[in-house]
């Protein structure tokens, strides 16, 4: 299979992220084991203090780690992950988190994510994240 053609048939089975979908993120992959996702909060996504519910900004964060973890067509699972939370944000901020390979060994990889707010420039939260890369391709 062409690289191109590869790379393309990866990126359309991650689309199929049906939890992205439904929160409206939109999630792109860079290059093989680099990806970004971006996300608008809305009301529905905010905690009893009126700020960004941490589940959100985990969850984007985890997309991302996932489009990255998995953007070379090999199954990949989270084995760890580790958040810090920096800034609040709220309805109407507009949320990207980039992923990006650290490391990849034959069963391992390691990635780093930052999370900031589009719209200040502010770095909202990072994470570190461990995968598990089964002996499978799914492409």
């Amino acid at each position: 299979m062409d690289d191109k053609i590869r790379q393309q048939t990866i990126n359309n089975h991650i689309q199929k992220d049906a939890f992205a979908n439904y929160l409206g993120a939109k999630v792109e992959i860079i290059q093989p084991g680099q990806s970004r996702v971006s996300l608008i909060v809305n009301d529905n996504m905010t905690n009893f203090h009126g700020s960004t519910h941490g589940g959100i900004i985990f969850a984007i964060s985890d997309m991302a780690f996932a489009a990255a973890c998995n953007s070379h067509g090999k199954i990949a699972v989270a084995l760890n992950v580790s958040i810090c939370f920096l800034k609040p944000t709220y309805p109407g901020d507009h949320l990207v988190a980039e992923a990006k390979e650290e490391h990849s060994g034959r069963r391992t990889a390691l990635y780093n994510i930052k999370i900031y707010n589009k719209n200040t420039g502010e770095l909202v939260a990072k994470s570190q994240d461990q995968a598990y890369r089964k002996n499978e391709w799914f492409v």
